[in-house]
């Protein structure tokens, strides 16, 4: 029996093709066999029965959360409203501007996924490895490597008791929350777990321009002398393929990647031949799948604070944890991004664009004024 998961909207879930074929086939097998009108009849009455167990089963462990217990316990009380409850509940009154400006980009991103998807599969627990799991808060988030995706696990980790005595995200260090284990990922359920989640839970990803995101990875990974595993990883890797006669020393360290070179990585068809894309420079929508997965905040980089803390007013934790304040002297900047694309050609920024212009479409981002083609 397929355990794929086919998702109707707002996570509903039908039963696949499969089961239907597996019940069938067994009941006209039987009913074959048995030559006895009587007896016939009560087989026919049996594979019936089968099948009204079999839905009944499913329908129990689709159950919303919060009607089973997967939220808060119920020693927190049966007065307690899930975050998605207080999204839509919320959607039905007089709207904030925040209300508004996140409902526009559901509907932007709805509209992109019709447009700009002409297949729809069904998702497989491989597509879930970036989605985290709050069972206590009912919240699932999708993680997007530079944006914000080490505060947001901090948060997560206070708000899961993960982070033991900690209640100050920023308490925990930056490499504890990206040790695998500390937080849960949706692709660590069952099938029927998943399905549950995604219909009861909150769904919420944040998103960056791809070029600034993008800017971002390369100085953090190519530039910063302490990232050894990805220069020797990634950047001897790089040198060998895209730069003419390379040094000894250059192709040993893999510590001097130019950008350009890491462009021409990119856009080079060997490269995902031959591995998928580091978590860092993969696109938001083979990570996080919006147009399979129904999200119902689209947090951006360039809102982080307010969009931050409207998830966690719907989570109704506000007074438990403060997302922590970014470091705004540090970050990567459209204007800064425009300079590292200063020596990139034509050519290769239409390769790029490319690359990535389904990110740009879903999230409603404009092509960058500073691209030549």
């Amino acid at each position: 029996m397929s355990k794929s998961l086919t998702l109707l909207e707002r996570g509903t879930v039908i039963f696949s093709h499969e089961l239907q074929t597996d019940l069938g086939r067994i009941c006209r097998s039987l009913r074959f066999r048995m030559r006895k009108p009587k007896v016939n009849r009560m087989v026919l009455a049996m594979c019936l029965g089968c099948f009204i167990m079999v839905i009944l089963y499913f329908q129990s462990n689709l159950k919303p959360a919060s009607a089973q217990g997967s939220g808060r316990s119920s020693g927190q009380g049966k007065s307690w409203r899930s975050p998605l409850q207080t999204l839509y509940d919320s959607d039905q009154l007089e709207q904030s501007t925040v209300q508004v400006t996140h409902q526009g980009r559901r509907e932007l991103l709805e509209d992109a996924c019709r447009s700009y998807t002409r297949k729809r599969r069904v998702l497989i627990p491989e597509d879930l490895k970036h989605v985290i799991v709050d069972d206590q808060h009912g919240l699932l988030y999708c993680y997007v490597p530079k944006v914000a995706c080490t505060n947001w696990k901090r948060v997560l980790m206070v708000l899961t008791g993960a982070a033991g005595p900690h209640r100050d995200p920023l308490a925990i260090p930056a490499n504890e929350a990206h040790v695998p284990g500390n937080l849960r990922t949706l692709s660590e359920y069952s099938t029927s777990q998943i399905n549950q989640r995604l219909r009861s839970y909150l769904k919420f990803v944040f998103v960056r321009e791809p070029f600034e995101r993008l800017v971002s990875a390369y100085r953090n990974k190519f530039t910063r002398s302490y990232n050894t595993a990805f220069h020797k990883r990634y950047g001897t890797k790089i040198i060998r393929r895209h730069r003419p006669s390379p040094q000894a020393e250059a192709l040993e360290r893999g510590d001097d990647v130019s950008f350009e070179e890491f462009v021409y990585y990119l856009v080079d068809p060997a490269t995902q031949r031959e591995e998928p894309f580091n978590e860092h420079w993969e696109r938001v929508h083979s990570l996080c799948h919006p147009c399979l997965i129904h999200y119902d905040v689209v947090g951006k980089y360039e809102t982080l604070e307010q969009d931050s803390r409207y998830v966690l007013q719907l989570a109704g934790v506000e007074g438990q944890v403060t997302f922590p304040a970014s470091a705004k002297n540090t970050r990567t900047t459209g204007d800064m991004a425009a300079q590292f694309f200063n020596n990139i050609s034509p050519f290769y920024q239409k390769k790029l664009y490319n690359l990535y212009h389904m990110d740009f479409l879903l999230f409603n981002y404009s092509t960058p004024e500073y691209l030549k083609f």
